[in-house]
C-alpha cells in the first residue's frame, strides 16, 4: 500500500518543469553544454513598463511577443530574445518559461564561482519588481520554496543577484532585496550568498 502510493505521488519536476509552476514555454532557451550543472541560482528583477504590475508583458517579452510600439519604453529593449527559467508575480504566484535542464537566457555576459557565461551553470528566477525596489512578502515565500526544490534536485553553490554577475551591465534586483530574509527563511550557509549580503 505505502509503496502505491509512493509511485502514484506526484513529483516535484518533470523534465525540468516544477510542477508547482504554470507553464508559459519561451522559445529563448537552448541546450546547456554537455556535463553542465545546475550549481549557481540567479535572481533578477522585471516588470514591463518599468513599475506596472499584473500585466502580461513579461509573459510577451520572454515569448517573442510583445509588442514594442505599445509602450514608449518598449522601444528601449526592442528585439530582444530573452527569457528566464521562473517570474514570481508580486502575489507569490510562479509561471515556469524554460526547463531547468535547458540553458535560459537570462544572465547575459556574466561571470561567477570563477566561471564566465553563467547561463551555462544557472537557472534565473524573475520577481515582479523594479530594480532598488521592495518586495513583497509572498514573493519570498514563494522564492524560497522554489529554491529549495532547485537545491534538492541541483548540487546548488551559490545564489546571486543579476547586479553580482554582471555588475558593469546590471543592478538588479539591487538594495531592496533582503537577502538576510531570504537566507534565514532557507538556512542555508550565509558563504552561499553574495558578499555582505547575508544574515
Amino acid at each position: 500500500m505505502t509503496t502505491m502510493a509512493a509511485e502514484l505521488s506526484p513529483t516535484l519536476w518533470d523534465e525540468g518543469w516544477y510542477r508547482h509552476a504554470r507553464r508559459l514555454p519561451s522559445p529563448n532557451f537552448g541546450p546547456r553544454p554537455p556535463g553542465a550543472r545546475v550549481e549557481l541560482i540567479v535572481l533578477h528583477s522585471i516588470s514591463l513598463p518599468p513599475g506596472q504590475y499584473g500585466g502580461d508583458e513579461v509573459h510577451r517579452l520572454f515569448t517573442n511577443r510583445l509588442d514594442w510600439n505599445a509602450h514608449p519604453y518598449f522601444q528601449e529593449i526592442r528585439g530582444a530574445e530573452v527569457s528566464a527559467h521562473w517570474l514570481i508575480r508580486r502575489d507569490g504566484a510562479l509561471w515556469q518559461y524554460v526547463s531547468a535542464d535547458d540553458r535560459a537566457w537570462h544572465a547575459g555576459a556574466s561571470h561567477y564561482l570563477g566561471r564566465s557565461n553563467c547561463n551555462d551553470f544557472s537557472v534565473g528566477i524573475e520577481l515582479e519588481g523594479i530594480e532598488g525596489g521592495l518586495f513583497d512578502p509572498p514573493q519570498y515565500e514563494t522564492l524560497a520554496s522554489l529554491c529549495s526544490a532547485i537545491a534538492a534536485r541541483d548540487p546548488i553553490q551559490a545564489l546571486a543577484g543579476h547586479e553580482h554577475v554582471a555588475p558593469d551591465r546590471k543592478h538588479d534586483p539591487g538594495p531592496g532585496f533582503d537577502w538576510a530574509l531570504l537566507q534565514r527563511l532557507l538556512s542555508w550557509p550565509a558563504g552561499m550568498f553574495p558578499s555582505g549580503q547575508h544574515a
